[in-house]
């Protein structure tokens, strides 16, 4: 590994009195590091969905299936990198490690606005797509350990799902940017270099703020500054794994977290067919507008964000950091507002808007708690991998599938077909989650 990566030294302790002001700062300090660096990854990351249509009206010849290839390239790569990724991060310094994913995934993307002979060869647009999904699977490890190793468990929950925004922050922003390029450049490549320019100052900015474990900068662990320590607790959570340590016994055995990887995916089936077939469904098969279908989708994206913390303080101060509970409650009350959705077909347009905002507030939450859950099932220093395990299910087993999948049920069975199949999702969802009910201890 490149020496710069590898994660950062314990040094010398602070003396007392300067311990709690200087873990208050770099707390705040961390965090709005891995926020603003995480809603840039979603800056340069979505693009050619974007400019899709540009592309059609200069290469005529392609087809929408054809372009989405490329799309279905980067989900799946992405989904690998993210668990492959993870263990890498977890023996690496997130403070290099998330700018540096960043920047190599903004310069991919700045090159495929600026060369736009790019656009005449598929191939090497998948490629470059592909490349950028896997460069992407460097974001939420890093910033998944850095959460570990600076908020303790029973605070965790809340500070997980107001992070959890910033892919939110940076999804609704990311049409924002291009829309501004393309109206300073006129170009619509900007769409893509815009958005990379942005990300690659914000990158630098992560550099600046991000730190790698509260040792390495003279601190105690976290447990030990706010008492605050799992069951099961020993000096084992803060050394260095093997990668073999760390796949063979904290992952690969770990029964709770193949559940919740489980679960992911049918969540995730659930998340990317509804929100990835709103214009379709809206427009084609209800009649309503492009403008209409739009609104539907903002309101649905939005409603994230409060329905995200509404869901972390839930699962920290009802359940008392148990996750698995609050994902039950969130996804039986996602199921109800699936089958509202369902069941308003020939009914006003402000019941669909009802049941997408219900949607989006509800399903974000345990999208959530399934990374944060993840990261609760195994030592510190594991929580990369674990994290980047269930990512990988959510987004090759639920993401890529959803894709393609609701379009070839909606042709053979219509849309009463598609709704069967989320509702049967939810309840899976609900099952496998429910699997970790007996969990009691984090692994050591």
């Amino acid at each position: 590994m490149i020496g710069f990566l590898k994660s950062a030294p314990a040094i010398e302790r602070l003396p007392v009195h300067e311990i709690d002001p200087e873990y208050k700062r770099l707390r705040r300090q961390v965090f709005a590091g891995i926020f603003l660096g995480y809603a840039a990854y979603y800056l340069v990351r979505n693009n050619l969905a974007i400019a899709i249509p540009d592309i059609l009206k200069v290469h005529p010849e392609y087809s929408k299936a054809a372009l989405g290839t490329a799309l279905t390239g980067s989900s799946l790569a992405y989904g690998v990198s993210k668990f492959l990724m993870g263990s890498i991060s977890d023996r690496s310094n997130p403070r290099y490690f998330l700018p540096l994913g960043l920047l190599l995934s903004a310069s991919i993307i700045a090159a495929t606005g600026l060369f736009k002979g790019i656009f005449a060869s598929l191939t090497l647009l998948l490629v470059l797509q592909t490349l950028n999904g896997w460069v992407q699977g460097m974001g939420w490890p890093a910033c998944g350990k850095t959460m570990v190793h600076w908020f303790s468990t029973n605070e965790r929950g809340t500070v997980v799902s107001v992070w959890n925004t910033a892919h939110n922050v940076g999804g609704g922003l990311v049409s924002m940017f291009a829309g501004l390029g393309v109206l300073i450049f006129a170009d619509w490549g900007a769409t893509f270099y815009f958005n990379a320019i942005v990300a690659a100052g914000v990158a630098l900015l992560a550099l600046v703020l991000l730190r790698d474990t509260p040792q390495s900068c003279g601190l105690p662990p976290i447990e030990e500054h706010r008492n605050d320590y799992p069951p099961a607790y020993s000096e084992a959570h803060e050394r260095n794994f093997t990668f073999r340590q760390i796949f063979l016994e904290h992952v690969l055995n770990n029964k709770y977290l193949w559940a919740i990887a489980v679960a992911n995916a049918f969540m995730y089936f659930v998340r990317y067919g509804v929100v990835n077939w709103i214009p379709t469904y809206l427009q084609m098969h209800k009649g309503f507008s492009f403008q209409q279908s739009n609104v539907g989708w903002t309101l649905y994206e939005f409603a994230a964000i409060p329905g995200t913390i509404a869901c972390g303080w839930v699962s920290d101060k009802v359940f008392k950091s148990r996750r698995a509970p609050a994902t039950i409650l969130f996804m039986g009350l996602t199921l109800v507002a699936v089958v509202v959705y369902w069941l308003n077909i020939n009914g006003p347009l402000w019941i669909d808007y009802v049941a997408l905002i219900s949607i989006g507030f509800l399903i974000y939450g345990p999208i959530m708690l399934i990374g944060l859950h993840a990261l609760d099932l195994v030592p510190k220093k594991a929580a990369g991998t674990a994290a980047g395990f269930t990512g990988f299910f959510g987004y090759v087993f639920g993401s890529a599938i959803a894709g393609t999948g609701v379009g070839w049920i909606a042709d053979h069975w219509g849309w009463n077909g598609v709704f069967i199949t989320m509702v049967v999702c939810c309840v899976l969802t609900i099952v496998f989650s429910a699997m970790t009910l007996g969990h009691t201890q984090t692994r050591v």
